[in-house]
């Protein structure tokens, strides 16, 4: 079994700092972040685990900014989302998945088109 490494874009950076800072003194935010690092440790172990979203709903935006034709789906508390693809890194045998964004089911639903 390839080893599966887990990688933040620089959004879904700032908002696992927001999520950690804001934890200690917040139950929703607390409640985000403990259900975020638990699907990022099954994603460890089944990197297909999140929902695939068709290829013709992917945001041009993720397309052109991190070149991408695959796109999964995990469902987080309070109607949050967090999107990823996997990539396969060239200079060693290992996948990546790649998180690209963790936003709240407002944005979801603006990147995506829905209203």
């Amino acid at each position: 079994m390839k080893d599966i490494k887990i990688r933040l874009s620089p959004d879904a950076e700032k908002v696992y700092e927001y999520l950690l800072s804001k934890a200690v003194n917040s139950k929703q935010e607390n409640m985000i972040l403990r259900s975020l690092l638990k699907k990022i440790e099954i994603i460890k172990q089944d990197a297909h685990y999140g929902k695939p979203i068709a290829k013709k709903l992917i945001p041009q935006e993720y397309k052109i900014k991190y070149n991408i034709s695959r796109l999964f789906r995990v469902e987080l508390p309070c109607f949050w989302r967090m999107l990823y693809t996997l990539k396969k890194e060239e200079k060693e045998i290992e996948i990546i998945a790649f998180v690209l964004d963790i936003i709240d089911h407002k944005k979801y639903n603006k990147k995506f088109g829905y209203k």
